[in-house]
């Protein structure tokens, strides 16, 4: 038997198999349709084992990442898997995200046994619902557009083709949706057939082994972080500004428990936090998993793998019924992207009072959601544009934050200019950091940007953003970040300052988001 433990090996195996991710993440980034996966890498992969334990994966979304594995332990028994299957799903209340990341899984065959699981995630721009994009400022599930249950996309190597129409026919853009599946299809078929290889050239066995290393390696090592930290509870609270339905400062607490009785331990605990909402900013248990395993793989060090060991000594509690556990059928769309980011907030400075001289001030908390259709009538089709739009981190114990960056619980690129408006009836008018906009301190917070849009024909604009009431807090004596602003200009006239909210709006509207800076971390300087 191998040598359990040695850092050399397992940083040679964790490479091998990483490597598949990554690869398949390339392959979906080149193949798929639109910006949002193809410029922006809106997606994740990930490699399984046969018990759908997280064995490998890529540097890619960490709320997808974290939610893949409480949806393959759900998964995997309600299918008599085959080579050549493909199953797809994007049920939030199935460990899902939201309604637009579709995730499609695929068994993995070595001669006839089943080794393992290949599976990819990705945001698809629209997937229905009432408003383009997805992700309207519904009340319950059902408005934010098709709900896909676990269903066969492929079946032996097969395309069902009366699925495939299904899904078609109930979204607004039907080419550009079938064209980032077909990219999801051909990343997974690159994911089994690179893991077949693998696992034939050196035996199933040894490789079945060398997962079970892995695990134990990367579980070992969390342990060993957590017997580090000072015994005690640490509780910590923030709030969204609002849910777009009239409620606001909607609290997210939760206390970190390092028990002395359980040495290598730790519990997150969101008990007072605010009860579920009528708006879409629910979470589901599984995206507030996603953002506590995200924090826990902060304080591990870079080099460990990430895999299903480092979450086995985290325990989350997270009342049904609140905003971090939402009951279906709750409206989840934006428990995915603005909770989970006020969710890592809130642990964080938690865990500063613990860790001082690691942990940074708070970063934008949001992701700027942005989301605009309608009919294009020089290319004469329907359009439909999703992203996310970068903002400022907050100042480390030890350095400034970053400018202009995408932070936490997303790992997205910035959408070019060029690809928008050579695919969109928009033009960018302004794109650049918006100076002094983070939060002064000994070290100061990342600048938010600034984006203006103008809209050439009439659309339908979505924003779903927050950190527009509350700002990103600053820590040990550092200032916060300036909040963001919203700025719809109709006719000149400004119209509104929306946080949350659809407009429809004629040709030449401009729209101007400015992001959050990051927080500032110590007593600013003087002099």
């Amino acid at each position: 038997m191998e040598k359990a433990f040695d850092p050399a090996r397992v940083g040679f195996y964790q490479e091998r198999l990483s490597a598949i991710p990554e690869e398949m993440g390339r392959v979906l980034e080149r193949a798929a349709c639109s910006p949002n996966i193809k410029e922006r890498r809106d997606y994740s992969c990930a490699l399984f084992d046969a018990q759908g334990r997280l064995v490998a994966q890529a540097a890619h979304i960490p709320v997808h990442l974290g939610a893949m594995p409480a949806l393959m332990e759900w998964l995997l028994p309600r299918f008599e898997w085959r080579p050549g299957d493909m199953v797809l799903t994007n049920d939030p209340y199935h460990a899902g995200t939201h309604l637009p990341d579709w995730t499609l899984v695929a068994p993995v065959f070595v001669r006839e046994r089943c080794v393992g699981f290949v599976a990819n995630r990705a945001h698809h721009a629209d997937t229905g619902g009432s408003t383009p994009g997805s992700m309207p400022l519904a009340r319950e599930i059902f408005e934010e557009g098709l709900r896909i249950p676990p269903v066969y996309l492929l079946r032996e190597d097969t395309l069902q083709h009366d699925v495939l129409q299904l899904l078609l026919t109930n979204v607004r853009t039907p080419e550009e949706r079938q064209g980032d599946l077909y990219a999801q299809i051909g990343a997974n078929r690159i994911g089994v057939h690179r893991m077949q290889t693998l696992l034939e050239q050196e035996g199933i066995e040894r490789w079945l082994e060398r997962f079970e290393q892995l695990l134990h390696y990367s579980e070992s090592v969390t342990r060993a972080m957590l017997r580090e930290l000072p015994p005690g509870e640490y509780t910590f609270e923030d709030y969204l500004d609002d849910d777009g339905h009239g409620t606001r400062n909607l609290r997210i607490r939760a206390t970190v428990t390092v028990p002395a009785s359980e040495p290598g331990t730790i519990r997150f605990d969101f008990t007072g936090s605010a009860p579920q909402s009528p708006g879409g900013i629910n979470a589901t248990e599984a995206v507030t998993r996603s953002a506590c395993y995200y924090v826990v793989r902060c304080l591990i060090p870079t080099e460990v793998p990430t895999n299903a060991g480092c979450w086995r000594p985290v325990e989350v509690i997270a009342p049904e019924g609140t905003i971090v556990n939402a009951r279906f059928p709750a409206a989840v769309a934006g428990g995915n992207v603005e909770t989970a980011q006020r969710i890592v907030d809130v642990l964080l400075g938690a865990f500063a009072q613990v860790l001082p001289d690691r942990i940074p001030a708070a970063s934008q908390g949001t992701m700027n959601n942005l989301l605009f259709g309608g009919y294009d009538p020089v290319r004469q089709q329907p359009f439909v544009y999703y992203e996310t739009i970068a903002g400022g981190a907050g100042a480390c114990p030890h350095a400034d934050g970053a400018s202009g960056i995408h932070v936490h619980m997303t790992n997205t690129r910035n959408t070019p200019v060029e690809a928008i408006e050579s695919a969109f009836p928009v033009r960018i008018l302004e794109y650049r950091l918006a100076e002094r906009t983070g939060g002064a301190g000994r070290y100061r917070g990342g600048d938010g940007v600034i984006r203006t849009f103008q809209f050439l024909t009439e659309a339908t604009i979505t924003l779903f953003t927050d950190r527009r009431r509350h700002a990103p807090y600053g820590l040990y004596g550092g200032k916060a970040g300036k909040r963001g602003q919203n700025r719809l200009l109709i006719g000149g006239r400004l119209e509104t300052e929306l946080i949350k909210g659809t407009v429809r709006v004629p040709p030449d509207t401009l729209l101007t988001i400015r992001t959050p800076g990051g927080g500032g971390w110590g007593q600013p300087e003087r002099g």
